[in-house]
């Protein structure tokens, strides 16, 4: 890929973090975009990038940004720990880029491994659609469920039914959780109904134990730096997870959903297969195996043991690929588009 390419991928994600309350973060992308040079390893790898450097595909900027909170979170670098939220960056971009850049060349070996691999996130914001599509199924069908998470990461969202929720006017989840959900809504307000989950799995290339400290240092340098509030609601959900961790299967999600989905009917359960921002990622063969095999297993669906599939992903022909939440439902295979949503699921507007 050229070297303009990957400038571009970094001026790019700089809108994208600046829109999504993340100006600092989007500063740093802009200014990587447009001063970095070849000088040192990492400078050289980053501007030689032999992929596809946008958020589209390896996702460099934000491999290169975790890297930088990483640093700053250690305490490593006291200069450029001051900069960072909450600290007070200066006003003079050059002040800025000058500490930036020379971390970037002087610690190569912190960060060479934030480069080696995609990042890994587990935001648990997007459980607040995820919840409002499994009220959506409660009042349908008024039975306990089995989820299935593909790309479930670290299983947060796997344990969604442990938070509290204000979705529109409709409250849901366990009141008095450390982790309340509260998007901004637009919209009608989904049903109101009981969420019982009656088993849970979840699978990923590469499952985080949130029981491991290094888990958590990961996960949280993946947040934006500035949302600091984000970054509370990950130590609390983390916290509340670590007292019971969902169980989560290293292995590729095709070959985990076709060996844990029954083609068999469960009634007396509502199994559904659940993602967010998980199944774009995955290759192309593999997605098209996920669907039949989803296809296949709801064409046996009943109104006693039904099939749903809901989907957190990044909406096709949309300009700013704003994520939308759309569910399928066997018996029928009809998909309905609940919401469209804030990439962290911030804010959901209503589609229902």
């Amino acid at each position: 890929m050229s070297e303009a390419a990957v400038r571009q991928a970094f001026l790019d994600q700089a809108v994208i973090c600046t829109a999504a309350g993340a100006p600092f973060t989007g500063r740093v992308c802009r200014l990587v975009g447009e001063r970095l040079t070849g000088e040192g390893e990492i400078g050289r790898r980053v501007l030689d990038w032999d992929g596809v450097p946008s958020h589209q595909g390896d996702a460099l900027p934000l491999r290169l940004m975790g890297g930088l909170h990483a640093l700053v979170r250690s305490g490593r670098d006291e200069a450029l720990s001051a900069l960072y939220p909450p600290g007070a960056a200066p006003d003079d971009d050059e002040a800025l880029w000058s500490v930036v850049a020379r971390v970037l060349v002087e610690d190569t070996e912190f960060f060479s491994p934030w480069l080696d691999g995609p990042p890994q996130t587990n935001e648990v914001g997007r459980s607040a659609a995820v919840m409002a599509g499994l009220l959506v199924l409660g009042d349908r069908f008024g039975l306990p469920f089995a989820l299935h998470e593909l790309g479930a990461s670290a299983g947060l969202n796997t344990v969604l039914d442990r938070y509290a929720y204000r979705l529109g006017e409709t409250e849901a989840g366990v009141a008095g959780s450390p982790v309340r959900l509260e998007p901004l809504w637009t919209g009608a307000s989904p049903p109101s109904a009981g969420v019982t989950v009656a088993r849970r799995a979840g699978v990923d290339r590469n499952p985080l134990d949130v029981r491991n400290p290094a888990t958590r240092e990961r996960l949280s340098a993946y947040v934006w730096a500035d949302q600091r509030a984000r970054l509370a609601r990950l130590e609390a959900a983390l916290d509340l997870a670590a007292g019971d961790p969902a169980v989560i299967d290293k292995a590729d999600a095709a070959d985990w959903l076709e060996a844990k989905l029954s083609p068999t009917p469960e009634p007396g359960l509502c199994r559904v297969v659940m993602h967010t921002i998980a199944y774009q990622y995955f290759p192309a063969d593999s997605q098209a195996r996920i669907r039949a095999h989803i296809e296949a297993v709801g064409a046996k669906a009943t109104e006693a043991a039904p099939l749903a599939w809901l989907s957190f992903e990044a909406a096709s022909g949309s300009v700013d690929r704003r994520p939308a939440l759309d569910l399928t439902i066997w018996p029928g295979g009809e998909t309905q588009r609940l919401a469209i949503c804030q990439p962290h699921g911030a804010e959901i507007d209503w589609k229902a």
